[in-house]
């Protein structure tokens, strides 16, 4: 991974998050905030308007800086978990580095722990972490196994469509979701689903 690749797929999850902006936010008034697109949507536009500042710094000090921004910049309580990932990344990667899939797998798995964590939730509860837990083990077992990237990226791909179906039949017990019990089954959690359009679009642009 370079700051380069870390550019493009900012612009990348930019164009896809407007894509499917439709999609996020019938989800989101269905069982969220209402607000969760929104957040997400100005994150965005935050990461790619620093293109310039960011191109002179190595990958961990580019995603270290991404964390700063988005801890300033999203609302709610989408920001300090946003942000967490990123400067989780970033410490681990300027401790492993950047070199390699492996590499990549660790640091993408340190910022989910560093989710889950400030979060305080786990696979099952209808949150963002039923598509990052289940994608974060796959991509860390595969990337030690040395498997091609066209293939490994096919496969996170799909482990993100399973999480993101999951959550349909979960009744929630974090945020917004938790409060209407059995009437949120049904409904595919909005952080799952953004979570779901940004690995893809990362893996799509990876696979090239």
């Amino acid at each position: 991974m370079n700051t380069e690749s870390i550019l493009r797929a900012a612009e990348a999850i930019q164009a896809a998050l407007l894509a499917h902006e439709a999609d996020i936010e019938a989800l989101d008034r269905a069982i969220g905030d209402g607000d969760h697109f929104i957040n997400m949507k100005r994150g965005a536009a935050a990461v790619v308007a620093l293109r310039d500042e960011l191109a002179t710094l190595a990958p961990d000090a580019a995603l270290h800086k991404i964390g700063m921004k988005l801890l300033s910049s999203i609302g709610g309580a989408s920001g300090p978990l946003i942000a967490s990932f990123f400067l989780a990344m970033a410490k681990t990667m300027q401790e492993r580095g950047a070199d390699g899939w492996p590499q990549i797998a660790a640091a993408f798995a340190a910022g989910v722990a560093a989710i889950q964590s400030r979060g305080k939730a786990d696979v099952g509860e209808k949150t963002l972490l039923d598509v990052l837990i289940p994608v974060s083990r796959c991509f860390t077992r595969l990337a030690e196994a040395g498997t091609e990237p066209a293939t490994l990226c096919a496969e996170l791909k799909r482990e993100a469509e399973q999480g993101m179906e999951s959550t349909r039949d979960m009744i929630a017990s974090k945020g917004r979701a938790a409060f209407l019990g059995e009437r949120a089954i049904g409904h595919i959690d909005p952080g799952a689903k953004t979570s779901q359009v940004m690995i893809c679009t990362v893996c799509d642009l990876a696979s090239t």
